[in-house]
C-alpha cells in the first residue's frame, strides 16, 4: 500500500518521518512530500500548494492521502489534481474540508481574535509561538526531535488564513484518525458521515512520539477503506 503523508502547511514534513519509517518497516510504501512554503506564495494558496505537490508525486500504485491538521482543508483540491491515483483519504487530527470558508471562518472566535491581534506586517507568528511556554516540550520531550520540527517553521502570511477554500467537495472515500481531544468534533462528524474512525488517546503531535501506534492505525484504516471500495 502507498501512503502519502501530508504535513500541515503551517509545519514541515519532519513530523511524519517517524511514521513513514514505521510504515516502511511494515512493508508499505510511505512518502513525506513537502508543500511549498506559504511565504513563497502571493495569492491563490490552495491552487499553488496543490499544483506544486501534485507535480512532485510520481505515478505508480494508487495512493492513500493522509492529511494532518491544516492539510485537511487542502485535500479536495489536491485529490482532484491527482484524480484516479487517489484510492482514499485519511484525516489525522485534521480539520475537515470547508469549501467556501476561510481558515479564520472555521476557527474559534477567541483564537481568531488572538491571532489577528498578533499579526505584524501581514504575517502571523510561527506556529510554535501559538502555544503557551513549555507546552510543545511537554508533548515532544525529545529536544532533538522538537528542534527539528521548530527549525522548519516560519512566520505565516495572514492571507493564507483569510483565503476561502475552493468550493470543491471530497469525492474519494474518507476515514478519520483522532489523536487529541481538540479534534473530537471532527471525529464525530466523520463518524456520522459513515467514515471509519479510530481514536487514539494521545496528542496532536503523536506522529513524533508514538509512530508505531499511529502507523498501525493508518494501516487499519487504509485496509477498511480498501474493503469498502471493493464491497
Amino acid at each position: 500500500m502507498r501512503f502519502v503523508l501530508l504535513h500541515s502547511p503551517l509545519l514541515g514534513p519532519s513530523g511524519w518521518r517517524p511514521v513513514a519509517a514505521e510504515l516502511v518497516r511494515r512493508g508499505q510504501v510511505a512518502e513525506t512530500p513537502a508543500w511549498p512554503r506559504l511565504s513563497s506564495i502571493a495569492e491563490g494558496f490552495y491552487a499553488a500548494l496543490s499544483d506544486s505537490l501534485a507535480a512532485g508525486l510520481s505515478a505508480g500504485e494508487p495512493m492513500v492521502l493522509v492529511a494532518h491538521s491544516g492539510a485537511g482543508a487542502l485535500v479536495p483540491v489536491l485529490a482532484r489534481r491527482l484524480g484516479a491515483a487517489v484510492g482514499g483519504v485519511i484525516f489525522a487530527d485534521a480539520i475537515l474540508p470547508h469549501p467556501g470558508k476561510s481558515w479564520f471562518d472555521t476557527a474559534p472566535p477567541e483564537m481568531r481574535q488572538r491571532l489577528r491581534a498578533g499579526a505584524a506586517m501581514g504575517d502571523l507568528p510561527p506556529w510554535d509561538d501559538w502555544w503557551p511556554p513549555g507546552a510543545l516540550a511537554r508533548l515532544v520531550p525529545d529536544a532533538g526531535v522538537l528542534d527539528s520540527l521548530i527549525a522548519e517553521l516560519e512566520p505565516l502570511p495572514l492571507a493564507w488564513f483569510e483565503e476561502p477554500a475552493p468550493g470543491e467537495a471530497l469525492v474519494q472515500p474518507g476515514a478519520y484518525l483522532q489523536l487529541s481531544g481538540a479534534y473530537a468534533e471532527e471525529g464525530r462528524i466523520a463518524g456520522r458521515s459513515g467514515w471509519p474512525v479510530v481514536r487514539l488517546p494521545l496528542h496532536h503531535l503523536a506522529m513524533l512520539t508514538h509512530p508505531e501506534a499511529v502507523a498501525g492505525a493508518l494501516d487499519s484504516l487504509a485496509v477498511r477503506l480498501a474493503e469498502a471500495a471493493h464491497g
